[in-house]
């Protein structure tokens, strides 16, 4: 198998991070290599880069990356020859395949530990990265890779719709219109909904929503009048009041799923208003190989657009400039992508 060279961005420890050339990674049985076409930044990336990310879920020095699409360009043993040069992303926990919960298709709640790339295992800010053929999901061969790299945060909102189980006709709430929220408003305005109000402060974000299939904008202090209101909230800021507010939007008898990483400190839940109200939660966490499938389908079949979010691009060698840009605030910052 020839070498050829390849660059990573390493984040040695919280804040340090260097960019170095070597061999590229050679795929071992049952891997391949791929060559990365590009890689989103998201807020875990940028937690990593801070030092902020639970120590359970992170192993230093890392290569992070952890949403991103590319070429195959290398195969280990064993692994079927037809994948060579195809258009490709992967998922990204290292599940075991045969624990209780992945035999029951909950590959994301896998019990054989945490193991995830671009956090315990190297990623793709780089210009190769290798992976378990068994996580691929190879794209159609016109696919668009910049836009392909949002698929992980597309299979991660496809999790809260199938939790969600929407109807035709029911009304939708999403709350938060970052990068999740956007791309649930994609999903869900495909399922027919009667309503989709989307709730934001940013009022740039939250009317963004409206041009990709929204029927309403409200900010926070705006959606205190629609209280109670909707059949199905999908909540995707994480910040400290949203899993309750979420649960204040929703009908009696609806359902809600939060996908917001919350922090320590978050706003409880009522449970007096859980319990009167007969609400259904759900939480998602990372996204199942199901989502993960229904993501890309929905990509292939053109429902999913996520190159709209897309606002910045950087070669590897601004990665401190473009990690930079990730939770900075600035409503004009959507998704964040490096091109190696």
């Amino acid at each position: 198998m020839s070498t050829v060279p390849s660059r990573a961005i390493t984040v040695d420890r919280p804040g340090e991070h260097t960019l170095t050339t070597g061999p590229a990674p050679q795929p071992g049985p049952g891997e391949v290599r791929v060559r990365v076409a590009a890689a989103g930044i998201c807020m875990s990336d940028r937690e990593v880069y801070d030092g902020h990310r639970d120590p359970g879920y992170v192993r230093y020095p890392v290569v992070p990356g952890h949403e991103w699409s590319g070429v195959v360009d290398a195969l280990g043993a064993g692994v079927d020859p037809a994948l060579i040069g195809r258009r490709t992303v992967a998922e990204g926990f290292r599940s075991c395949g045969s624990c209780e919960r992945c035999r029951s298709g909950e590959t994301s709640l896998c019990t054989a530990g945490y193991d995830e790339t671009g956090f315990t295992r190297p990623g793709a800010f780089a210009d190769h990265v290798v992976v378990p053929a068994r996580l691929l999901h190879p794209l159609a061969d016109d696919a668009d890779l910049r836009a392909a790299a949002l698929l992980e945060p597309a299979a991660v909102v496809a999790a809260a719709v199938r939790a969600g189980a929407p109807e035709p006709g029911e009304r939708v709430a999403v709350v938060g219109a970052g990068t999740l929220g956007l791309l649930a408003v994609q999903l869900l305005s495909a399922l027919s909904p009667a309503e989709l109000t989307v709730i934001d402060p940013r009022h740039e974000r939250a009317f963004q929503a409206l041009s990709f299939g929204a029927s309403e904008a409200r900010s926070p202090e705006e959606a205190g009048a629609v209280r109670g209101r909707y059949d199905l909230v999908v909540e995707t800021a994480g910040a400290p009041s949203t899993a309750a507010d979420a649960c204040l939007l929703a009908r009696r008898g609806g359902r809600v799923v939060l996908t917001g990483m919350f922090t320590p400190g978050a706003v409880g839940i009522d449970p007096v208003h859980l319990s009167l109200s007969q609400l259904t939660v759900r939480s998602v966490f990372g996204a199942s190989s199901a989502a993960w499938s229904y993501a890309v389908r929905a990509f292939t079949a053109g429902l999913l657009d996520p190159a709209a979010l897309i606002t910045h691009e950087f070669p590897l060698e601004e990665f401190a400039e473009a990690v930079k840009l990730v939770g900075g605030g600035d409503p004009g910052t959507g998704k964040v992508l490096l091109r190696p």
